[in-house]
């Protein structure tokens, strides 16, 4: 601990350029200050200070102990913080954005609510890129490899492509073998809101330079509209694996060309860089990385 009170008196001396100025806002006297200057010098082997009747400048030795001190203390700071914090209840807004898939996401989010009922919910569904600084949100749920330098970044897990259909539709129009079968059925798609594009079905292509004929039979920008329609036996779509895993499991849909299929999606939890991570998005980032996709990714520390 004199170590560290070494550490601190430095700090402020190096600050103030003056003894007296350093021991008044630590509280002590102009000699305890230069004492324990000279008993940190003594123990590090070199001078730290030049001393002049006029004034008070670094020594080079100074200079770099002042910028490794800096960072020793910032560290211990750091550390106190977080852990007065952990004792703390967690409360308070939590804005967050999410994609629209809330089948993947809305029974987590209505247990957290119960169990963390003193922080509000202040959720937004939306497939658009959300500038997470700018619009002052605390966390964010994003599919994709994140970019963003500003970020910190919590891999939630991985998820798979299925195309599903009824079985009464595949019974009535022929369950396809190869992709090229898919230019006598219905087929509904996805478009992004974002962009206006429709999604691109990741089936693996035999030649590069040939893609597939597949009809635009339905567009629409809605997850569980193109579950309904599928359910209804109107025709074959493209969805995440997680969005029809209990019809898939009950037998009302059933997932056709999986040999084709070859791509994989992923989602992240992201949120702003910084030192400090209040309590409510501690819990709510360890909460959802245990309920949302789990088995992958581990909780954050």
């Amino acid at each position: 601990m004199d170590s560290l009170s070494g550490f601190v008196v430095f700090n402020r001396v190096a600050e103030t350029r003056s003894f007296v100025a350093a021991g008044q806002s630590l509280g002590i006297t102009a000699s305890a200050v230069g004492k324990r200057v000279a008993r940190l010098e003594s123990r590090l082997g070199v001078r730290l200070f030049h001393r002049s009747t006029r004034s008070i400048t670094l020594t080079a030795e100074g200079t770099l102990f002042l910028e490794r001190s800096r960072r020793i203390l910032a560290e211990i700071e750091a550390t106190e913080q977080a852990l007065s914090q952990a004792s703390e209840t967690p409360r308070g807004r939590l804005r967050v954005s999410l994609p629209q898939v809330t089948g993947l996401v809305m029974p987590a989010l209505a247990e957290f609510m119960a169990l963390y009922p003193q922080v509000e919910l202040d959720l937004e569904f939306t497939d658009r890129m959300v500038d997470i600084v700018g619009e002052g949100f605390d966390v964010v749920m994003r599919g994709g490899q994140p970019l963003d330098s500003r970020l910190n970044a919590k891999f939630l897990g991985h998820f798979q492509h299925r195309l599903v259909a009824s079985p009464e539709y595949l019974r009535e129009r022929g369950t396809p073998s190869h992709p090229r079968d898919l230019s006598t059925h219905t087929c509904l798609h996805y478009r992004f809101p974002s962009n206006g594009k429709l999604e691109v079905w990741p089936l693996r292509q035999e030649h590069p330079d040939q893609g597939y004929d597949i009809p635009i039979s339905m567009v629409c920008n809605h997850v569980e509209t193109r579950i309904c329609f599928a359910l209804n036996h109107r025709g074959i779509t493209c969805l995440p694996d997680f969005s029809v895993r209990r019809e898939l499991a009950a037998g009302t849909l059933v997932s056709v060309l999986e040999s084709f299929m070859e791509r994989r999606g992923s989602f992240y939890l992201l949120w702003p860089s910084g030192r400090h991570v209040p309590p409510k998005l501690r819990v709510f980032i360890d909460f959802m990385l245990e309920r949302v996709l789990p088995g992958g990714p581990q909780p954050y520390k």
